[in-house]
């Protein structure tokens, strides 16, 4: 069957607007064509954003289909994108005592318990994959997320390096370790890795609107203005201070430098 697999910042959170990413397994030949059917109609809900839509056919697929531990998973998916992280958390529990080799139930479940503020929890998820594959580019990802929630900002840069490394075009992750140089106060190396980036992904917001805020900080306010131009064109969460806290969860010292941009302050 196919999981639904989810980075980044908190899944919950992800669906208020930041990322979602998609690994898709093939489906065993043994399973039968309704329930096969049911299940491709669901995943396709899932990914569709039809989340109530989604749960309700999840629902129906697993009184069909109890033992199916990709769809107990998918559907903890659903229910954190609705807002129900213990839900999730139950979810991707039971998938994993169905399919206890399987790592994106603990990916998965993870990002409920970031939902929650259970950090360590999340940190466990995310170590056990990461124990079988210290390779996983997802976890490494997000247990970086986990210590840049604790404030551990050296660990967190750590993190991102190794999962941007591991996975080639991981743009966000290469974005976020430039942000975390910049909390750490390196600043000629997070601006030369954001300039990096928007050379060769010219429309990723992400790395402009760091620049933007590093700009700022540095006095060159009309190479600011022009990078927030183009952000503003492409993703306008970046203006809003509680979307880049709580959802994409940017450092402290670069979201009130952005912020301190957009009110017009003087650095």
């Amino acid at each position: 069957m196919s999981f639904l697999k989810f980075e980044g910042s908190i899944f919950k959170r992800l669906f208020f607007g930041f990322l979602l990413f998609l690994m898709v397994f093939s489906v065993p030949v043994s399973a039968q064509n309704q329930t096969q059917l049911i299940f491709e109609k669901a995943l396709q809900a899932s990914k569709d954003g039809e989340f109530f839509e989604a749960l309700s056919i999840w629902d129906q697929l697993l009184e069909l289909s109890p033992s199916d531990a990709a769809a107990w998973s998918n559907r903890g998916n659903v229910r954190l994108a609705l807002g129900d992280p213990e839900g999730a958390i139950k979810d991707q529990t039971q998938a994993m005592k169905l399919l206890p080799s399987e790592p994106d139930p603990h990916l998965n479940r993870g990002t409920a318990e970031e939902a929650l503020q259970l950090w360590e929890e999340a940190e466990n998820d995310y170590q056990w994959i990461l124990d079988k594959n210290p390779d996983d580019a997802s976890a490494l990802y997000n247990l970086a997320n986990v210590k840049g929630s604790q404030g551990h900002w050296q660990q967190a840069k750590v993190l991102y390096s190794k999962a941007s490394l591991s996975r080639q075009e991981f743009a966000m992750a290469r974005s976020s370790e430039a942000l975390v140089a910049y909390q750490l106060g390196n600043l000629e190396e997070a601006e030369s890795e954001l300039r990096t980036l928007i050379r060769r992904y010219p429309l990723f917001a992400d790395a402009r609107a760091a620049l933007s805020a590093l700009l700022w900080r540095e006095g060159s306010f009309g190479e600011a203005e022009s990078n927030w131009a183009a952000v503003a064109g492409l993703d306008r969460r970046y203006a809003e201070l509680e979307w880049l806290k709580d959802i994409r969860r940017w450092p402290p010292e670069p979201t009130q430098d952005l912020m301190a941009f957009l009110a017009l302050e003087s650095p």
